[in-house]
């Protein structure tokens, strides 16, 4: 059996994030996308574990579905759609902030728990230690990572943590400005009890391939989603039932594990380094040349994804990795829509062409990667299946995002809708096959090492 996961997610408990954040409206957004276990996120937070108690049924497979008094029918946000109904995994995020080696370390880390009772034991716990987890879904604890880990496998051999978004620059444990260079560093003794990282936003798995520190970790990718809408724009795929177990099992790397889905880790908005104000975007062979100093300004760029992940690369080769698992990068429906359309995400069109398509296709992932390209050209138009080959095949046109800017990621140079051209002119001005790094990672590491460690 396959599904496809997605573990990293928040509530409605959580700051900045959307209020139908509950468990009907995840159960709604994951029967859209295609989405067959999703985390429920939050479970430190009193509330939210309250709330998924009243909403949700424990399974004998270590999975919880919800009652279905709680279901919302699809029918009322315009979709027509069945299928596999959606499990949840219970999950939750931390933020710990503490110094180590004379450094503040502020790293967040990914659990996930077999149950209830587990989810309850973690909140006495740190609630012993006098720790606040009623102010945020995420709560923030001044621990040590590694000791949270001793606390977790205290607790329960079964509770898993994962690293998060490992390269984020300020809130990861690779991260440029509070993390480490390696990941034993932050987990000492207790390492060989982290199994997978999360890859983040702004990086996907070649990026990864290219260091060899990672080699013995199950590369995870997540939406880390703030409205249900975002559910599934990262997300994994299995290939077993979907069991607490052999989720867990897959991630320790007895080969069910069947890869990882992402967008475009250039739309996000720290993969490259620059000053959005001066308008400076570099790649980081460019930023290692400048050696960091914008010429505008005079000061240090800001670093992003990209950089870091070249500073701790020692490999060239991608596919020197050995068993890498397959990832795809895709665009979300309603972003090629946009672009299709040339109007807004949530304007009346897209919405129903993506309502539309939804309902011809039963998901938003088979539509986007599992349909055949007959199949897809049986359903959409000309330049919906163009796009949408496009972007399977990586011939698309990226703005890389930096220093807190948005990429963006486009599939045709011409304008489809307020400014059409004709559907053969399009096809004759297919964009090249984009790279899965469009730099020289091999004279990025020959210049570094020429380079002063001072002057970088």
């Amino acid at each position: 059996m396959s599904f496809i996961a997605d573990f990293h997610i928040h509530s409605h408990f959580s700051l900045a994030t959307s209020k139908e954040l509950t468990p009907p409206f995840l159960d709604l957004w994951a029967r859209i996308k295609g989405i067959g276990v999703i985390g429920t996120g939050d479970a430190t937070h009193p509330g939210w574990l309250n709330e998924l108690k009243q909403c949700l049924i424990p399974g004998n497979n270590g999975l919880l579905t919800l009652k279905k008094d709680q279901s919302i029918s699809p029918s009322d946000f315009g979709f027509n759609i069945s299928g596999e109904v959606p499990q949840f995994i219970l999950t939750a995020e931390i933020s710990n902030i503490y110094k180590r080696n004379s450094k503040v370390r502020k790293v967040h880390n990914l659990l996930l728990i077999p149950g209830f009772e587990e989810a309850e034991k973690l909140q006495q716990q740190l609630t012993i230690h006098r720790f606040n987890i009623t102010s945020d879904g995420r709560p923030i604890i001044g621990l040590d990572s590694r000791d949270l880990l001793d606390m977790l496998l205290n607790i329960s051999e079964n509770i898993m943590l994962i690293p998060a978004h490992i390269w984020t620059p300020w809130f990861s444990v690779l991260g440029d400005k509070s993390g480490f260079d390696r990941i034993s560093d932050c987990y000492g003794d207790l390492t060989n009890k982290i199994y997978a990282v999360e890859m983040g936003l702004s990086s996907d798995p070649p990026m990864n391939w290219l260091i060899s520190q990672l080699d013995r970790f199950t590369l995870l990718s997540n939406s880390d989603a703030h409205s249900p809408e975002k559910l599934g724009r990262n997300a994994n795929i299995f290939q077993c039932d979907p069991t607490y177990e052999f989720i867990i099992a897959a991630l320790k790397g007895n080969g069910k594990f069947g890869g990882t889905i992402s967008f475009f880790p250039q739309e996000g908005k720290y993969h490259y380094d620059g000053h959005r104000k001066c308008s400076i975007c570099w790649n980081p062979l460019e930023t290692l040349r400048h050696k960091g100093i914008c010429p505008v300004c005079e000061t240090r760029v800001t670093i992003g994804v990209m950089s870091r992940v070249a500073q701790l690369a020692d490999r060239n080769d991608f596919f020197a990795r050995p068993n890498r698992s397959p990832a795809y990068s895709l665009i979300p429906l309603k972003e090629l829509l946009a672009e299709i359309l040339d109007k807004g995400e949530t304007t009346k069109p897209v919405i129903k062409k993506y309502q539309q398509l939804i309902n011809q296709a039963g998901t938003e992932f088979n539509l986007l990667l599992h349909m055949s390209h007959e199949q897809i050209a049986g359903l959409c138009d000309p330049i919906i299946t163009e796009a949408i080959m496009r972007m399977r095949n990586r011939n698309v046109i990226i703005s890389e995002g930096y220093d807190g800017e948005y990429g963006k990621i486009k599939v045709f140079e011409k304008g489809t809708g307020a400014h059409p051209v004709a559907f053969s002119d399009l096809q004759k001005e297919r964009p090249a096959q984009r790279p899965l790094i469009s730099f020289d990672i091999k004279e990025y590491r020959k210049l570094k090492q020429e380079i002063p460690a001072e002057d970088i």
